[in-house]
């Protein structure tokens, strides 16, 4: 007798648990950092051709609307794309709200004690689990708005501080983290020191997912994350489906 445990497992989450998108629709008005070319999208063969079918060409940064760092993005020596296996794309979801904070001061920067604080709500943060930054910064729609300049050109936008990103790795064992801003850590210090945070996680071969969305769609604690990429061989970086099993409430 065939065993389907997992089957009437997926049955039972179609009932309890709901579906949420977390990745913004990947299309040519798709916001990415300034210092990438735009996207762009060929037809090579269509119906109005005669070809009886249809196929298209896209052509566009890794680095592109949402979408995954690999370590090696700013680690020469750190993983590739295909080094992930299936079993570090399937997580326990941890998603720390700060948009209260965030509304009050765009440069907020989380800090360990909004994790204790999380933890303390929630119970530990589980090992090998995906921590996500909410700030609801995904509700600005265009790369200006994400940057968020002032009138002297300076830009402002929330992030994590390296203290919150070494605990995470080094106490609790996390295996990837994600954020809605283009950057990871908060623009009032890329602007000043660079990328501190995003360059010491990236170099524990961790992955990273930003410009993430619908995260204020999720409860705390208790999701599970798929975090969807191609397994480009040497791949620095590459668009990416994310989306997540919530319970129902």
């Amino acid at each position: 007798m065939k065993q389907h445990a997992l089957w009437e497992t997926w049955k039972a989450w179609q009932g309890s648990c709901r579906w949420v998108e977390l990745s913004r629709e990947v299309s040519l008005q798709t916001p990415h950092h300034s210092a990438f070319p735009d996207m762009e999208m060929e037809v090579i063969y269509n119906y109005d051709r005669g070809d009886g079918f249809q196929a298209h060409v896209y052509k566009m940064p890794g680095q592109y609307g949402t979408h995954v760092d690999a370590p090696i993005h700013m680690n020469e020596a750190g993983a590739t794309l295909d080094a992930f296996g299936a079993e570090e794309l399937f997580l326990p979801l941890c998603v720390v709200d700060l948009s209260k904070a965030v509304a009050e001061n765009p440069d907020y920067g989380l800090t360990v004690a909004d994790l204790e604080a999380w933890e303390a709500r929630n119970g530990r943060i589980p090992e090998e689990a995906f921590v996500a930054f909410r700030s609801d910064w995904y509700t600005r729609a265009t790369y200006p708005e994400i940057q968020n300049l002032d009138a002297q050109g300076v830009a402002h936008y929330p992030g994590w501080t390296l203290e919150a990103l070494r605990f995470l790795r080094e106490e609790r064992g996390v295996l990837a983290i994600g954020h809605e801003p283009a950057d990871t850590d908060p623009a009032a210090v890329a602007n000043t020191e660079g990328w501190v945070a995003e360059r010491y996680w990236l170099s524990q071969n961790r992955y990273q997912i930003e410009l993430m969305a619908n995260l204020d769609q999720c409860p705390e604690s208790g999701g599970l994350i798929f975090c969807t990429f191609p397994k480009v061989q040497g791949g620095s970086g590459s668009t990416a489906r994310c989306f997540a099993l919530v319970p129902k409430e």
